[in-house]
């Protein structure tokens, strides 16, 4: 097993409620958006997430939590594991005791809800369920739809925190890069020849081109004081 945070959002509370570092800091050091952090930070996001100290398994070292706090730019380094976990591989689908079969549908509705990047595929491994489970809950055709009520799946015993972390980071590793958001101003090009829709006022092309000739202006100021110089010769001569 490679070198790797466990539970970073779980990680991730603990430094938000344990230390002075920035939410930058925790992020990338959790591989999380800093966002997400702050939302954990104003108790928007890792409900029901119960923190784990980094310090206690190993991971990082109260010393190097003192320089990330000193120095904002400081980059948290995972420390060594010193023993070496090697990963469990099970085969086939995982069994749910008969008890806690009843949260299922929950649970999958709390991993739609908060983790929409996951597969079908995922979250059955994660709960224990069918596709068509699955389906029905996504499309609120399930039979109990209307009594359901999102339930983190490591809180009800279906899964653990590993579990669900290695899902959500192996989804977020394939997931296609996201579109920006927002409006965005069309290119020059494409807007010179584009035809005015209907209703939508249009300034007549003759007064468009239509400028303000200074020679024509002034010629008329001067026609004008000639017609009133000849005007008060003609009172002068009565």
């Amino acid at each position: 097993m490679a070198n790797t945070l466990l539970m970073p959002k779980a990680t991730a509370v603990w430094l938000v409620d344990n230390t002075a570092l920035t939410f930058d800091q925790i992020a990338e050091f959790c591989n999380l958006h800093p966002l997400e952090v702050s939302a954990i930070a104003d108790g928007e996001a890792a409900q029901g997430i119960k923190g784990m100290d980094p310090v206690m398994t190993g991971q990082l070292t109260r010393e190097e939590i003192a320089r990330g706090e000193a120095d904002p730019n400081h980059k948290l380094k995972l420390s060594e594991p010193k023993v070496r976990v090697p990963e469990t591989k099970r085969k086939g689908p995982r069994y749910t005791p008969l008890s806690k079969r009843q949260d299922r549908p929950n649970a999958i509705l709390w991993l739609v809800r908060n983790h929409p990047e996951l597969k079908d595929a995922q979250i059955s491994r994660l709960v224990g369920t069918t596709k068509s489970t699955i389906e029905q809950i996504r499309n609120r055709t399930h039979w109990n739809s209307a009594n359901l009520v999102p339930m983190d799946p490591v809180t009800l015993g279906l899964c653990s925190q590993i579990e669900l972390d290695m899902e959500v980071s192996r989804a977020a590793r394939y997931a296609p890069p996201q579109a920006p958001a927002g409006d965005t101003l069309l290119p020059a090009s494409e807007t010179e020849n584009m035809p005015v829709e209907e209703g939508a006022s249009r300034v007549p092309e003759e007064e468009e081109e239509k400028e303000l000739d200074a020679d024509a202006v002034f010629a008329k100021l001067s026609s004008l004081k000639s017609s009133r110089d000849e005007d008060e010769e003609d009172d002068d001569r009565r």
